[in-house]
């Protein structure tokens, strides 16, 4: 089961990009993300409770659980839900934010003692390069600046969380784990509606269905299985999972949201996709 884990992740991962386009059509991000996180915390909190773990933690580790969820929930899902809301496509915002592996590999050398070689550096390069590709050609015209700009904002929150929750060395169980984490995001979505936003959600059964599925397969899915594989293997190693998101998302917004790409975002797709190959694979 444990070996099918990647492959499930890599579906359900890309598959939030795609659901997350109907769920800002009825609302406005940061409201549906506080009220999803609510019902995650609440969620994991009962699984805990039925699982008779521990709940009560250290200050260290509330702290760092609250802060990787903040880095995780709060700002990476916040930057992509705000870009998708002033319409950049699922595909590119996927591609972007799929950057992660060649950041991670960049930052695993000096933060987490991980060798990082000359080919690594080379698919940094390459991925980059790819996403050059596909947003010179549209930025300022048919793709938005500031949905570009929050983005790269989530690309740069989730390689920080990456790197830092596997810099955690703290043994808490994952439910337990996932239950701060989805309070530090709602906490940070909560204080952006309060003070920056104003609040607004259309409970219509297209967004309670695609609420539901960011929820159940997402949240409580695909994130579990991501604290998983950060835990039990190389930060290096686990984002590689990565590279196969963008093609994973085009797709699927190619079946469900009649998304198209271009020749131009083809390219780059391809080239950014073979970077990050690169610069995650393993070399003897």
């Amino acid at each position: 089961m444990f070996r099918l884990f990647p492959l499930i992740f890599i579906i359900l991962w890309s598959s939030a990009f795609i659901t997350t386009k109907p769920i800002v059509d009825y609302s406005d991000p940061f409201s549906a993300l506080a009220f999803r996180f609510l019902l995650v915390t609440f969620g994991f909190f009962l699984f805990s409770i039925f699982r008779k773990e521990k709940i009560l933690v250290s200050k260290k580790n509330f702290i760092e659980s609250i802060f990787s969820g903040i880095l995780f929930h709060g700002v990476y899902l916040g930057g992509v839900f705000f870009s998708i809301s002033k319409g950049l496509p699922t595909g590119i915002a996927a591609l972007i934010v799929t950057l992660n592996p060649v950041l991670t590999n960049a930052l695993a050398g000096p933060l987490l003692k991980e060798k990082v070689s000359i080919k690594q550096w080379i698919g940094v390069i390459m991925g980059f390069l790819g996403a050059a590709i596909v947003l010179g050609f549209d930025i300022g015209t048919t793709l938005p600046t500031i949905g570009i700009i929050a983005v790269f904002i989530s690309l740069l929150a989730v390689t920080s969380a990456t790197l830092w929750q596997k810099k955690l060395s703290n043994n808490l169980s994952l439910p337990v784990s996932n239950m701060y984490q989805a309070i530090g995001g709602f906490l940070f979505h909560i204080l952006i509606v309060l003070f920056f936003t104003e609040p607004y959600i259309n409970f219509s059964s297209t967004f309670i269905i695609a609420m539901t599925h960011q929820i159940v397969l997402v949240s409580f899915g695909a994130f579990t299985i991501l604290m998983y594989l950060i835990k039990h293997h190389s930060a290096s190693k686990t984002v590689s999972l990565f590279f196969l998101i963008p093609a994973t998302s085009a797709l699927i917004a190619w079946i469900f949201l009649n998304e198209t790409l271009n020749i131009f975002d083809i390219f780059g797709f391809i080239i950014a996709s073979v970077g990050v190959f690169i610069a995650t694979r393993e070399y003897k």
